[in-house]
């Protein structure tokens, strides 16, 4: 299949299609003879995948099954955040507290990217108390994380890489023989370049204040979400804290049959286990925390008050994705699939939106607007790239115009054009300037 048949479509989408067409050369070529099974340690069995653990500790969160861990480590969050306060000699009211959720969406974290590094020029960037990502949204979120002193790095790995630089494509046999149809070795040597043991530490330091990081994966043995806590990896001791941080950022980002699996060795009782993990976005395009966590509940146990906002960057289109659709079998194949992951999306958006109107918290989501119709000419275009950051730059420059409410809430919906921008002076999109760090700000 040529690259021009994945024009128009999102990062995902479109290796949906190299993969349905993958799929069916395998059904011939299956009827040719059996093929061999690339090996790997056994999967923990079900009954004690809760007991099963990294060798760098017990990191994670299976929130599916029990969301108390999850729920526990954000009320040591708010402890930590006050006992720093209280070593900094900062008192009185608690300053309003920021989330941010970033999705999946391939090349498309360009929008991301530069959404941020214009926010970063507007001037009101605030320091989040917690960050989420998904797939391109686990690669961005250590860095939006530390805040506007990586904008640099956000502009560089989204407007500088090309395909060369994420992936190279396999032979046919070999990638249906094989875990995936592509090698995606050059985005585990881009990672490394980026996530050092200093930017480790540096995340670590933040954690003792209380802040989060989080990225989710999908156990495709147990067909469960995973939700790692980057913060407490990158403030373990251990030798392989820096391998396992990383890994867990390519395996957020690998599309199961584009891009392999990454293989994580666990422990149960000595024994030794290997789970296959894969793209967050196969269970949730973005996540926030998990509805067993009650902010408001508690925070009013504890006598906190405070005000919280939730910004949520979705790097894909909201509309309809209008497609004249080939009465073919992979075509029509193909068409189901990219609309059960729209759907997807912003059922996420929905649960989001439900969970933090319960909790009091502020709702501001972005998305790519509908008047951004650069084609692509391959998978992770530069040239394309450089465009939807340009477009998430300006927006967020110029004040973005925030959508208080999934689609179908408000009536009428808001367009992106309803939502215009406030006009500024902000520096150019060549020059974002950072500001200077604020405070910590508490769950």
């Amino acid at each position: 299949m040529s690259d021009g048949a994945f024009r128009d479509r999102s990062a995902a989408n479109r290796l949906v299609v190299w993969c349905c067409a993958a799929l069916a050369a395998a059904g011939l070529a299956l009827n040719l003879g059996g093929c061999a099974t690339l090996s790997r340690l056994p999967a923990a069995p079900p009954q004690v995948t809760e007991r099963a653990a990294p060798t760098v500790g017990p990191l994670r969160y299976l929130v599916a099954r029990d969301p108390q861990p999850f729920v526990q480590e954000a009320r040591e969050a708010a402890r930590k955040e006050l006992a720093w306060r209280a070593s900094q000699g900062l008192t009185g009211p608690l300053p309003p507290t920021s989330l941010l959720a970033i999705s999946g969406g391939g090349e498309d974290g360009a929008y991301t990217a530069g959404v941020l590094n214009g926010w970063t020029a507007h001037g009101d960037r605030p320091e989040f108390r917690a960050v989420t990502g998904i797939s391109t949204g686990a690669l961005i979120a250590p860095f939006a994380f530390l805040g506007p002193r990586y904008d640099h790095v956000l502009r560089e790995i989204y407007t500088g890489v090309s395909q060369k630089d994420i992936f190279r494509k396999r032979n046919l046999l070999s990638g249906l023989f094989g875990d995936a149809m592509a090698d995606t070795t050059p985005l585990l040597h881009l990672t490394a370049r980026y996530v050092d043991r200093p930017l480790l530490d540096e995340i670590a330091a933040e954690y003792a204040k209380g802040r989060l990081l989080m990225v989710g994966t999908t156990n495709l043995d147990t067909l469960e979400p995973v939700i790692w806590n980057m913060t407490a990896i990158a403030a373990s001791k251990d030798p392989n804290a820096l391998q396992l941080f990383r890994r867990v950022l390519l395996a957020s980002a690998s599309i199961p049959g584009a891009f392999p699996p990454v293989m994580i060795d666990v422990v149960v009782d000595g024994v030794r286990y290997q789970e296959m993990h894969v793209d967050g976005g196969t269970m949730a395009q973005v996540f926030a925390y998990p509805p067993a966590l009650h902010l408001r509940e508690e925070a009013a146990a504890k006598g906190i008050k405070r005000d919280r906002a939730i910004y949520i960057l979705r790097n894909a289109r909201l509309d309809a994705d209008w497609a004249s659709v080939k009465r073919r079998t992979l075509s029509i194949a193909s068409r189901a699939i990219s609309s059960l992951m729209q759907t997807q999306g912003i059922g996420d958006l929905y649960r989001i939106y439900l969970t933090t109107q319960r909790d009091g918290v502020a709702f501001n989501l972005a998305f790519i607007p509908s008047s951004f119709t650069m084609r692509r000419r391959e998978q992770f275009d530069t040239e394309y790239m450089r465009g939807l950051y340009k477009v998430g730059f300006d927006l967020a420059r110029g004040g973005y115009p925030w959508a208080h409410a999934p689609p179908g809430y408000e009536e009428p919906w808001r367009t992106m054009a309803d939502r215009k921008p406030v006009p500024t002076s902000a520096p150019s999109a060549e020059q974002p300037q950072p500001r200077p760090q604020t405070q910590p700000v508490g769950p």
